[in-house]
């Protein structure tokens, strides 16, 4: 499997990427994740729609916390033919009791605790701690990735403006 240092780091600490740095026009990877429920969702069920992949280390720390919220409330003005989905490490079960708190009723938080093929195929593992690095992923109705934002330092929140701004464009 691939790797990749010195692209991210938590804390001003470097970290290791495992797997393929996907590029603007790549066919997003299929991915089978795990829903709240604790059923498998998979990236083909939301062909015909544009799919915002907000990945997040843990919905338990604040930055992920802030960025789910603030996709939450982005959600309300996007429409029914936009999905946003946060994918994380934590557990399903986890993810759940977090949504319920926070009031989370847009955003489907999926899990990739499995196994991490999500984190693999997509970049986004970071080896040493098992987590997936915080990155934002616009997918096309047709399944092909249109915008990749890559948050270098994990405790910075991404640049909204610049995800809807490529969210705007793909709608022209």
């Amino acid at each position: 499997m691939q790797e990749r240092t010195g692209q991210f780091t938590f804390g001003g600490k470097p970290f290791t990427m495992v797997g393929p740095e996907l590029r603007v026009g790549d066919r997003a990877p299929e991915f089978e994740l795990t829903d709240n429920d604790m059923k498998p969702f998979r990236l083909s069920s939301q062909a015909g729609k544009t799919v915002i992949l907000s990945v997040v280390s843990s919905l338990d720390t604040s930055t992920c916390d802030i960025e789910t919220r603030r996709f939450n409330q982005e959600a309300e003005r996007l429409g029914d033919d936009v999905v946003i989905l946060t994918i994380s490490m934590d557990l399903p079960f986890a993810q759940k009791r977090w949504c319920g708190t926070a009031g989370i009723n847009r955003v489907k938080t999926l899990s990739d605790y499995k196994e991490a093929t999500f984190g693999k195929n997509y970049g986004v593992l970071i080896r040493e701690l098992y987590l997936l690095a915080r990155t934002v992923f616009v997918v096309d109705s047709k399944g092909v990735i249109r915008y990749i934002q890559r948050v270098n330092e994990g405790s910075h929140e991404p640049d909204y403006k610049a995800v809807l701004n490529a969210l705007a464009e793909l709608a022209k």
